[in-house]
């Protein structure tokens, strides 16, 4: 639980509350330690990326991390297009987009491919926008409830 990982998760949690007026787990947590352990070890795999020109991943709960088959190294320095094969990466940015203009989106579902070239189609995944402290948009995170191997 380093500092980064649990100021991140706060935000992705705090984020999710702010645009769907949801909380994104099933329970509350006494401080923010304990939040960023429920998001590590929730069963919905959970990622979220930087504002940079090609975004580079920086949370991925251990559902994201045994899906992607990646460890906590491998995945922050991945770009996220990378999470997609290279024909799902124009639709995958276009979703991102709106996602960025409205705040959030629900009920997308897409190919994605772990590190070995697996893939697997994920559905009902929710994207938003990642905002800081001062609500200031800082990235953006995904999760999804279901998803099946090809």
């Amino acid at each position: 639980m380093q500092p980064h990982a649990v100021q991140q998760a706060r935000r992705i949690c705090a984020s999710f509350q702010h645009w769907t007026g949801r909380s994104l787990l099933p329970k509350g947590a006494k401080d923010d330690l304990e939040l960023a352990q429920q998001l590590f070890h929730w069963f919905q795999p959970v990622l979220s990326h930087g504002c940079e020109a090609d975004p580079v991943l920086n949370y991925g709960n251990q559902a994201a991390l045994a899906l992607w088959e990646l460890s906590w190294p491998e995945l922050v320095q991945l770009p996220s297009r990378l999470t997609a094969e290279p024909i799902a990466q124009a639709e995958r940015s276009a979703l991102l987009a709106q996602a960025a203009r409205q705040g959030y989106i629900n009920n997308y579902g897409g190919i994605r491919i772990s590190r070995s070239g697996r893939r697997f189609r994920i559905e009902n995944a929710w994207i938003w926008t990642v905002l800081d402290e001062a609500g200031g948009a800082v990235g953006q995170a995904a999760t999804f409830d279901q998803w099946q191997f090809l």
